[in-house]
């Protein structure tokens, strides 16, 4: 009876080769098959800068590989260097993949609830290995990839190149800064303190204008999860943040590069005759080919922006973490995150429909259709005077519409509260929580009398108590507000309330006047107690 032996063909080099030479072989054609088209040597080769051989084989993975087929062979000599493009399009990819490694390490260790968020976000900054690092990280990486991506949207615009044929190339990218923006302000909610939970609650209060208001109670009550922010809202965000918005975001950097690829990278203005687009027209004497020269570049600018990136979460930057969130307590001057001031100030104009829904629709679609509204052949920046002119307008207008959302613009509160505030926010830790509870003895002490304090950790906390109950007294800022403190004195008040637990008020005592909150002559008292503990550095408000 016959036996069937299976035929192995690595056998039978093992048996013709040796094991060494056969297992080189078999390994150099699996590396063949991943980069559909380059071994090993042709690797090296690449690393090393050689110059490609004849005929080439670093143009197949362009044509037979699935990633590579979204960048072009070779490139117009003009487009290597740094200018025109600074390379503002292949940081944003950077970031964004960055981002998604350091959140998928984040995302092991959280879980979107209300009831342990918190805790979890605890958790990773003191327990679990290089959390901190990750987190800081992943925090500075979102930060810089608003700022990248929406000056690379300038600079595409200073250039011209959203003109003919490029035209959905630029709409791609007016949709890849949308998921931009939502990645990072979805992921301002997940830590559920109070900067979050209030920055947000402001911008998804904005969905409630909505007309007509049925639409928008409905909106209102799917972005919240409920009438107020909950485990359900909490989830959403969550989901959006993790699964929904990387989903477009990859989707619109496929056709974007895609698109990109089509249609070539656009030479510098000056250099392209008007009306033409030679883009796709490199002669052969002014190529330069992806593989060696970009990849190689492109992998050690990889190296150092992850180096400069690490050592500055180390050294430098360090993502905050406010006091749990308390929906009972709205924080003093709480604003949305930064890239969102100018909608913020908007609001503070009219209606909220009118600002907060129909005017970032409008300037959306002008965004869109801003390629078929300037349709000169011309990218030179002599030929486009009115369309750059109008482009500065509309930054110095975002610029101020930025600043008319920060607390600066048409908000007062209590003079009393906001020097409190000062040394102890609500939404970040402050000078207090920050300070060296050690070096606050026992005692009662006057802000006016802070250089004679005795400690320097004392000394510095009570001179700036001092700088603000002078702001409060003499500044313009209260006097155009009609919001000021006759006479102010300011007192800190250290007692040592239990074993290793430290109670602190600030007391702040003013003379009423007939502008102020009540009769003359009548004294007025405002206080705030905070308690520290030895151990933990926990603090609560009474």
């Amino acid at each position: 009876m016959a036996v069937f032996k299976p035929h192995i063909p690595f056998l039978d080099d093992v048996k013709t080769k040796g094991f060494v030479p056969a297992l080189l072989f078999k390994t150099n054609e699996a590396v063949e098959r991943l980069t559909a088209g380059l071994d090993i040597d042709d690797i090296r080769s690449v690393l090393r800068g050689d110059p490609p051989p004849r005929p080439n084989p670093r143009v197949k993975p362009h044509a037979d590989g699935f990633w590579f087929h979204m960048r072009p062979t070779y490139y117009h000599n003009l487009v290597t260097g740094l200018y025109p493009s600074f390379r503002l399009g292949w940081l944003s990819t950077y970031f964004f993949a960055f981002e998604i490694i350091t959140g998928l390490f984040l995302m092991i260790y959280y879980t979107p609830s209300p009831l342990v968020a918190y805790e979890n976000m605890l958790n990773i900054l003191s327990n679990v290995p290089f959390g901190r690092l990750m987190r800081d990280m992943h925090k500075l990486g979102a930060e810089l990839m608003v700022i990248v991506v929406l000056l690379h949207m300038f600079r595409t615009f200073l250039t011209g190149n959203y003109k003919k044929p490029r035209q959905f190339t630029w709409a791609t990218g007016i949709v890849l800064l949308m998921v931009t923006l939502l990645l990072s302000f979805s992921g301002y909610l997940l830590p559920w303190d109070q900067l979050s939970l209030w920055a947000v609650t402001i911008g998804a209060s904005m969905v409630e204008a909505i007309q007509p208001q049925q639409v928008g109670d409905i909106a209102n009550l799917i972005v919240r999860g409920g009438p107020q922010f909950n485990a359900g809202g909490l989830l959403r965000w969550y989901l959006a943040h993790v699964l929904l918005l990387p989903l477009v975001g990859v989707v619109f950097l496929g056709v974007h590069y895609y698109k990109v690829v089509i249609h070539g990278h656009s030479l510098p203005p000056e250099s392209e005759p008007v009306g033409e687009d030679t883009a796709k027209r490199v002669p052969t004497d002014q190529r330069t080919y992806f593989m060696p020269d970009v990849l190689t570049r492109e992998l050690l600018y990889v190296a150092l922006l992850t180096l400069i990136l690490t050592a500055w979460s180390i050294f430098a930057f360090h993502a905050p973490l406010e006091p749990h969130a308390d929906p009972l307590i709205t924080p003093l001057h709480t604003t949305a995150p930064w890239y969102f001031l100018w909608l913020q100030g908007m609001l503070k104009i009219g209606d909220k429909f009118l600002w907060g829904i129909i005017a970032p629709g409008i300037l959306t679609g002008f965004l869109v259709a801003i390629p078929y509204m300037e349709v000169g052949p011309s990218r030179r920046y002599g030929d486009r005077r009115v369309g750059l002119t109008l482009g500065m307008v509309f930054v110095a207008v975002m610029a101020v519409l930025s600043y008319m959302g920060t607390p600066r613009f048409l908000v007062s509160s209590s003079p009393d509260q906001e020097i409190v505030a000062e040394l102890l926010p609500q939404t970040h830790p402050g000078p207090l929580r920050e300070s060296d509870w050690s070096q606050m003895p026992a005692g009662t002490y006057n802000a006016a009398d802070w250089a004679n304090a005795p400690t320097p950790t004392l000394k510095n906390l009570l001179h700036l108590y001092q700088e603000e109950v002078e702001i409060a007294e003499n500044s313009p800022r209260c006097r155009q507000a009609a919001n000021c403190l006759a006479e102010p004195e300011g007192f800190m008040v250290i007692e040592d309330w239990q074993t290793s637990l430290k109670r602190i008020t600030f007391r702040v005592i003013w003379e009423g006047g007939p502008e102020q909150f009540c009769a003359v002559g009548q004294q007025h008292e405002f206080c705030q107690t905070v308690y520290y503990h030895k151990d933990a550095n926990y603090w609560q408000k009474p």
